[in-house]
């Protein structure tokens, strides 16, 4: 009766033991859900972008603003975007109005000009991006966290000078940059942030200086992971000029 007793003690200690360490490879976690999230479900959204920009300090500064949204499918035709109406009649009075006046404000125009092909697909299927933005990352920690309120799992990531173009990496001198994301417990992602600041020097006497920061909030609808919230933050500065711009995307599913 003792030896039973004591056998199953250690069985159980083994068992207590090897629970964490299962549970501990959040990245691996992480990327059999992308592998799972294949966007095959249907999606009808509203995609909505804000942006603005000040190039400039001062009363010199040059201020940008603009507000547009547009509709996006995808289903077995493919990733449609379907620009209304009057999101097209406003775009053409600004374009009259440009022609007219370099300086008038076009709102609706710079905004549309934020959704390219690749971020319409960043929002809508999430997981072949962030998938992308592993390859190409350095796993660096794991710990427990919180998002929302509810326990998630946080990977910590570095991000190698080698991802920017070879052209640009001659004139940096430092740099640094991060990615977290954080995971519900089974792998599912809830939300990354990437941090890159870069400093670097150009023509000997032209130094600069950027911070890119980019925080996304996740969601998923059947196998579909999208990104609800895309919020990108930079500044820049060099050769005595100083810019800064954010830009604010939303997506919001229908039915």
């Amino acid at each position: 009766m003792r030896r039973t007793t004591f056998a199953s003690a250690l069985t159980l200690a083994a068992t207590l033991l090897a629970a964490p360490l299962a549970r501990a490879d959040g990245l691996a976690d992480l990327k059999a859900a992308l592998a799972r999230l294949q966007a095959q479900t249907p999606l009808k959204a509203t995609l909505e972008v804000k942006t603005s920009e000040k190039e400039g300090e001062g009363t010199d500064a040059v201020q940008k603003q603009g507000e547009a949204s547009v509709a996006l499918e995808d289903g077995p035709r493919g990733l449609q975007v379907l620009y209304a109406k009057e999101l097209l009649a406003r775009m053409e009075v600004e374009s009259r109005q440009v022609a007219r006046d370099p300086k008038a404000k076009t709102p609706t125009v710079w905004a549309v000009g934020k959704l390219d092909s690749s971020e319409v697909l960043r929002m809508t299927s999430a997981a072949n991006a962030l998938g992308r933005r592993l390859d190409e990352s350095v796993f660096k920690s794991e710990k427990a966290d919180s998002f929302g309120g509810k326990p998630a799992r946080l990977l910590t990531f570095t991000l190698p000078l080698s991802r920017l173009p070879e052209q640009q990496r001659k004139y940096v001198k430092e740099f640094d940059s991060t990615l977290s994301i954080w995971i519900a417990a089974d792998g599912t992602p809830l939300a990354s942030a990437t941090n890159t600041s870069v400093k670097g020097r150009a023509f000997v006497v032209v130094s600069f200086e950027a911070v890119d920061e980019d925080n996304l909030t996740y969601g998923v609808a059947g196998d579909r992971l999208m990104t609800l919230r895309s919020e990108s933050h930079s500044t820049s500065s060099g050769a005595g000029e100083h810019g800064e711009q954010r830009v604010v995307k939303t997506l919001q599913p229908q039915g």
